[in-house]
């Protein structure tokens, strides 16, 4: 049951979406994506002071399987997040993700905590 309309996209309130309409991420959980088709609907959650949640649904009889990671791609996965563990300032690997806010690993960024300690 369409809550509302907007133009030619169908939306539906939240939870109340048909069967057969996913979310990407719904899909990914299938081991599906999207595939290049257009957004069937969507959803709305309402909030109390903003605008709502939009979630956009596509159909899953039209959904393609997930491409399979191959050799070359765990590959540059690992050298990409290999890159986001090393910190710029000191160049040693941080054992974490060094967050964007710092720039830099926790004792390059705080050096008078690590002396304390």
């Amino acid at each position: 049951m369409a809550a509302k309309s907007d133009g030619t996209l169908p939306v539906y309130r939240w939870r109340l979406a048909p069967e057969g309409l996913a979310t990407v991420r719904q899909l990914r959980a299938m081991d599906l994506r999207p595939g290049g088709q257009d957004v069937a609907a969507q959803i709305e959650r309402p909030r109390r002071r903003r605008g709502p949640l939009v979630a956009y649904l596509y159909r899953i009889d039209a959904a393609k399987p997930v491409r399979p990671m191959t050799p070359a791609k765990w590959a540059a996965l690992a050298k990409a997040n290999a890159t986001r563990r090393r910190c710029p300032q000191c160049g040693r690997d941080a054992g974490y993700v060094i967050p964007p806010s710092l720039g830099m690993c926790a004792p390059c960024a705080y050096p008078e905590e690590q002396r304390v300690a």
